[in-house]
């Protein structure tokens, strides 16, 4: 089989080495090219071997250049690499609020501890699409007659280890089973304030996930609605029953007096 040369470009994708599932998906379309009768089984046999001893991209690219493409997903060597994202910009790990609000969001980069200070004012945290620096982040916040409001998505830890005078925290309940899942730990003071931590996928927004509860709170009303209706029918015709058995019981004694 003729192969076309190596291409000379050092920074080529071609250049690029292949891994055993690259070459298990190329084996997988020559299977199906020989089931199809597209090529006889000497060439399949030599194909194959082309495959498993490929080094490279270029190496796997011939061994299919021959076979149609058609709209049906068909395993192949993909020589497109999408770039990783490079690292968000470095901010100042210090948050602060004194009569104002100050918020993160979007794409920001979680360093392993973050402080916010709010006074009088409020922060909102997203952390939905942030990219946290350590498997565990700490947010220390000290509230004052103000508010912290934090977004985080399905999948991450949050822990929250705050001390709080006529104040509180209010999170979500662990949906995390993963033991190496992310961690927020929260820490700090709220003093007349308080933290709202919620759970909303990427592009839910608020109104939509209230609406969620408010569904479910439809539904769990008409639920109890309809139990309560059984019930009473139930009940009802329990007491019917009763009636008719003693006015059965009646007639029966006047027959006997008789």
């Amino acid at each position: 089989m003729n192969l076309p040369e190596q291409p000379s470009d050092p920074s080529s994708p071609a250049r690029l080495r292949a891994s055993d599932a690259d070459r298990d998906q190329v084996a997988d379309r020559l299977r199906e090219a020989l089931a199809e009768g597209r090529i006889t089984p000497e060439e399949h046999a030599e194909r194959i071997d082309a495959v498993y001893s490929a080094k490279t991209y270029a190496d796997l690219e011939p061994v299919l250049s021959d076979l149609p493409v058609d709209d049906t997903p068909r395993p192949r060597v993909d020589l497109r690499k999408e770039a990783p994202l490079p690292p968000p910009p470095p901010q100042s790990p210090t948050l602060a609020a004194v009569f104002s609000g100050v918020e993160r969001k979007g794409r920001w980069l979680v360093e392993e501890n973050t402080t916010v200070a709010c006074v009088f004012g409020g922060a909102d945290l997203d952390f939905r699409q942030a990219v946290l620096s350590r498997s565990e982040v700490t947010v220390n916040i000290t509230c004052i007659f103000g508010g912290v409001n934090i977004i985080v998505p399905p999948g991450v830890r949050v822990m929250s280890s705050t001390f709080a005078i006529f104040g509180g925290t209010d999170y979500p309940e662990d949906d995390v089973v993963a033991p190496d899942a992310p961690v927020i730990r929260l820490t700090g003071m709220l003093a007349f304030g308080g933290v709202s931590v919620e759970r909303r996928e990427v592009g839910e927004s608020r109104r939509r996930r209230r609406r969620g509860a408010s569904h479910e709170l439809h539904r769990e009303r008409h639920r109890e609605r309809h139990e309560e209706h059984v019930r009473r029918r139930d009940e009802h015709l329990r007491v019917r029953d009763e009636r008719r058995g003693r006015r059965r019981e009646l007639r029966a004694e006047r027959s006997r007096d008789r």
